[in-house]
Order: C-alpha cells, then structure tokens, then sequence
C-alpha cells in the first residue's frame, strides 16, 4: 500500500474555480473524532481566505469524509504514521505537493511531539517559508477549553506574509462540526436499508466500540479499556429501547474487525429486532445513515463525534476522558446527551443501562 494518496474533493463551482494557489492548506493527522473537529476551523478558514481548503491528513477515509464538503476542495492523505512522513519512500512526491502550494499559508493542527518529529521536517523538505506557517502548539489551549473552540481560534492566527493581505477578522464561527452527506451516499444507503428491510422503520445505532476494543487476538480486556461497557448492558439497553419505541429496529455498527465483537452482543440480546452492520457500512455509508437514524448512542469515539456533525441526536459514554474537551458537538446543542466522563467518573462501566435509558428517552424528536 502507497504512504501517501491525493484525492480531489468534489465540492461547488465556484471552489473549483478558485486559484489553489491561495488556499490554505491544513494540517492534522488525527484520528477520526479529531478530523471531524476540524471542520469549523476549515470553514473559518475557507471565508477568511475566500477559497476551501486543502487538508493534509492521516488514513484512507478523510477523503470520503470531506467529500462534496464547500470548505474543502482537495485532501492529501499519508497511510501509515508509524515512520517519519517526511522519510517515507514517497517523501520527494509529497515534498513536490507541498512545494506547490507553498505560497499559500500554512496551519498546522499538531500540539504534540509529532509537529517536532514529522511536520517541521516535512515542511522544510519541502521549502514552506517559515513566514506562511503557524502552529497550535505556538497557542497553548485554555483551561478545560474544547478542542473546537481551540482550533476556531487558532483559525485567528495570521502568517506573518500574509497579515496585510488577510489580517482583518471574519464574522464569528460557531465551534460545532456540520456535515452533509451527498445524493449519492443518500442513494446507496436508502438501496442499503431496502435489501435490509429497515427502511420504513425508526433505526436506533449503537456504537459500542473504540480504537482501544480489538486486539489481535479479540476483544481488550475490559480492566484495560476504561471506555468498555459489559455486553450485557449493551444488550439491555437495546431490549428497553425496542420495548420502549414500537416497531424500531437496533443497529450494532462498527468496522469489520469488531463483527465478533458486535456478533457477541446481538446474541446476548436474543431479539430479532437487532441487527449488525461492521462489513458493510463504509463511512460514506454511515454518514447517510445518521442523517436518516432516529438516534444514536456510543461510547466516546469517532463515529460519535461524526452523528453530532451530522446532526444526529446523541448518547455518549465516557470514561477518563474530560467531556468539557472531547465532548461531540453538532448544530442542536440539546441533542448530545453526556453521560460520565472527568471528573465524575473513570470507567464507563460506572454507568447504569438505567442512566442510559433516561438519557436516551430525553432526547429531542428528530423529524
């Protein structure tokens, strides 16, 4: 598999019509949850600027992610993050890439050691001025300070070349993802949920797995997974939905190394009103999906983050984590429900299916 893909973004006429030259590239190489965070930061971007963005990203699925999105016209993606990018065997085609647009301002979204290691290197492999770059580490965070309002205000910061030309301050940008899934994506999951035989019933998704789940061998310990919640109230809480909401269906949904997983759970449920989808729900699936899903409750993870941008009215579990940093955000502040989290609680497993429940049943009507 290649270190590194390009992919054209589909996005309006008038972005395709722009000058590259002048777009701001972005940088994160995040995980899933993280990409989805930077969307209002690439929309203050794209009305400061004039023109969409393009991202330089970690994983095969930020292309699907911001594809037909008006904030971004193109997404550079590296495959692996376990050698230094800027060494990987195709470092001069990203240098190249990256040499073409370095007349455009640079923000880099990396506040750890990786900036240091991987993206400064990249950068001057590259020949980026250092007057076209700023970094969010140069920003420190503030105190319990989301992590989008933290990137909606280094959104704020201005290349030193270019503070004449786009020093001045655009109208305020509400710090909450928002995303739409295409025709095409709206398309395949209704033809999806047909050959289902869910399309004329209120859907319920449950995510209940993270990146710490699966290990080679199977599933994680749960001593050693603090967002681990037993099967068995995973099982619960989808009986007392489904007796609860007449003629819904419960949707187990995960990637494809979690199936067992996901499988285990389905039979501990014992109902034929459950049903699993890990082999089959890519993610532009799953962003149509959550357009259409009455709701959705989830362990703290990306596909959260992904059904509030979408609009999704959401129960999230947390464990030592801090929801006033991590918590999912989207365009209805009322339909993310919070359960634990720092510094309430450790583990998920502190909480009840009981305090599930009442979260879930308080969730606004989506129509």
């Amino acid at each position: 598999m290649h270190d590194m893909a390009f992919a054209q973004v589909p996005s309006s006429s008038a972005a395709n019509a722009v000058n590259t030259a002048l777009s701001p590239v972005v940088i994160r190489f995040g995980r899933l949850g993280d990409t989805v965070l930077l969307q209002p930061l690439l929309h203050k971007l794209h009305l400061r600027y004039g023109r969409p963005c393009r991202l330089l990203a970690l994983g095969g699925w930020p292309p699907a992610l911001y594809a037909g999105q008006r904030d971004v016209s193109r997404v550079i993606t590296f495959r692996t993050q376990h050698r230094p990018l800027w060494m990987s065997p195709l470092r001069l085609r990203a240098a190249l890439a990256l040499r073409r647009m370095r007349e455009a301002p640079f923000y880099i979204c990396e506040p750890d050691l990786r900036t240091r290691t991987k993206v400064r290197p990249m950068l001057a492999l590259a020949g980026i001025p250092a007057e076209h770059c700023v970094f969010i580490e140069d920003m420190p965070s503030q105190q319990d300070e989301h992590w989008a309002d933290w990137l909606v205000r280094f959104g704020e910061a201005t290349p030193a070349a270019f503070r004449e030309t786009h020093g001045k301050k655009v109208a305020s940008v509400r710090a909450a993802p928002q995303l739409l899934a295409s025709a095409a994506e709206r398309s395949d999951c209704d033809a999806w949920l047909y050959a289902r035989g869910l399309n004329d019933r209120p859907l319920v998704l449950l995510q209940p797995a993270n990146k710490r789940t699966m290990r080679w061998n199977g599933v994680r310990h749960a001593d050693d997974d603090d967002k681990s919640w037993p099967t068995s109230r995973w099982a619960a809480l989808a009986r007392s939905i489904i007796d609860h909401l007449p003629g819904v269906r419960v949707m187990l949904c995960g990637a494809p190394a979690e199936a067992r997983y996901l499988d285990s759970i389905q039979q501990a449920a014992a109902h034929a009103a459950v049903s699993v989808a890990a082999s089959d729900l890519p993610l532009g699936r799953l962003r149509a999906l959550l357009e259409v899903a009455h709701s959705m409750v989830s362990v703290d993870t990306g596909p959260a983050h992904l059904a509030a941008a979408m609009g999704c009215p959401l129960v999230v579990l947390f464990g030592s984590r801090l929801p006033s940093q991590w918590a999912p955000r989207g365009s209805n502040d009322n339909a993310v429900k919070v359960l634990g989290g720092l510094p309430a609680i450790r583990r998920v497993d502190e909480i009840e299916t009981a305090q599930v429940m009442a979260a879930w049943r308080h969730l606004p009507t989506r129509r």
